[in-house]
């Protein structure tokens, strides 16, 4: 059974490529397009990890990241911070709101794969 991942990310075409390069990598993608969603979808799809884009519509990426952490339904869940912003300060903040990992864009997949098997255990 394949490993199941939330995409936040509210741009069509990074999503769309994203979970295309996800998807050729074994994994199954579900989507959310804002914060708000992605809360929601964490909860009801449950997901073995998170891949959050912090600039978002509705809920930014850190305060949906806080919330998904404050329910104890899915505080257990890995978030890996997804965001074009590389400053040290970007990866603190991310981290200070609950992110288990951060990468930046533009993704490199293998990378990005190789955070996800090691926060689940399989690197």
């Amino acid at each position: 059974m394949p490993v199941k991942i939330l995409l936040v990310e509210d741009n069509e075409m990074n999503r769309d490529m994203l979970s295309r390069r996800l998807l050729r990598n074994g994994f199954e993608v579900v989507m959310a397009v804002d914060g708000g969603q992605a809360v929601a979808m964490a909860a009801s799809e449950s997901p073995a990890i998170i891949l959050m884009d912090m600039s978002l519509p509705v809920i930014d990426g850190w305060e949906a990241t806080r919330q998904v952490k404050a329910n104890p339904a899915t505080s257990s869940i890995p978030v890996i911070a997804l965001t074009a912003h590389a400053m040290a300060e970007d990866e603190a903040k991310a981290r200070a709101a609950g992110c288990d990992d951060f990468d930046t864009k533009p993704v490199d997949i293998q990378r990005l794969v190789g955070k996800i098997n090691a926060l689940l255990g399989k690197a």
